[in-house]
């Protein structure tokens, strides 16, 4: 397994247990949706069953806005701020081993 794909593989966990944890803390049945949605999206694409590559990082960047405005929102750092960070890394990752 090439770097990039060790990289969005824990990305896609990650995803799936801030998810899983804002639904089991705060009850909050759209973060879990969209968390699997995304990343299910993004496991599709890891499978080479949606191609070209830069739907990966077309769905990252959907991310990245989605947690920067709810950073901008709630001014808070957890969670969405963790999750920007992260997933700025992500993107950054793929693109430098790619």
């Amino acid at each position: 397994m090439d770097f990039a794909r060790a990289v969005l593989w824990t990305y896609i966990v990650l995803l799936v247990t801030g998810g899983l944890i804002g639904f089991l803390k705060a009850g909050s049945k759209p973060s879990l949706i969209a968390s699997v949605a995304f990343a299910a999206a993004l496991t599709l694409c890891l499978l080479n069953v949606i191609r070209p590559y830069v739907i990966t990082d077309l769905l990252l960047t959907a991310l990245l806005v989605v947690f920067g405005v709810r950073l901008s929102k709630t001014k808070k750092f957890m969670p969405s701020g963790l999750m920007l960070v992260l997933t700025l890394a992500a993107l950054v990752l793929r693109q430098l081993k790619s």
